[in-house]
């Protein structure tokens, strides 16, 4: 009984360490949280045994939990590093329709300008309701898409230019025209 009672014990330690292990190397991976290893005593519970009088009958590993307190915010050059403050998740959807929830907010552009993660799997969003966006539907969510091109092209009707040439060099063989350019007032 006393061997079962230790080696209960050897099982649990070599649990915990391979938590600990699991731990130590994820530390610099983006979004991870660490584990931690909830242990239990084990009572005798047969007919025989009387639990006032009994010592426990060893130790057992109840599960092991994440722990998702707030980890450090590192910046970075990507525009597209995002991070959570508090609690919560990023919520991606691959391209056969499986959602994930991630802290990892490592993301890019991909060339349809969805906001994608390294698997390729779109960032979800709640969509606006109103045109200001301003008003959300929290009832569902859709791919986050940035749009190509911000608006209509238009003419250039008017340039404003400021120079300064050099005086050593030759007169171009255009002549000037103080009517299409006329001098900028200042």
């Amino acid at each position: 009984m006393a061997f079962r009672i230790a080696l209960s014990g050897l099982d649990a330690a070599s649990t915990d360490l391979e938590v600990t292990g699991n731990n130590i190397a994820n530390a610099s991976t983006i979004g991870f949280k660490e584990s931690r290893a909830e242990f239990a005593d084990i009572y005798a519970n047969s007919l025989t045994d009387v639990s006032s009088t009994v010592s426990g009958s060893g130790v057992r590993v109840s599960g092991v939990s994440q722990q998702f307190g707030q980890g450090s915010i590192d910046f970075t050059a990507n525009n597209l590093d995002l991070a959570l403050n508090g609690e919560g998740f990023f919520v991606t959807q691959s391209e056969n329709g499986d959602r994930s929830f991630t802290r990892a907010g490592s993301f890019s552009v991909d060339r349809d300008g969805y906001v994608v993660n390294h698997t390729q799997a779109r960032l979800q969003v709640f969509p606006p309701v109103d045109p200001a966006g301003t008003l959300f539907n929290t009832g569902t969510t859709t791919d986050l898409n940035l749009p190509v091109v911000s608006g209509d092209p238009g003419a250039t009707s008017a340039v404003i230019s400021t120079v300064n040439l050099d005086a050593a060099e030759p007169v171009p063989g255009t002549p000037f025209n103080a009517a299409v350019f006329p001098p900028l007032a200042g």
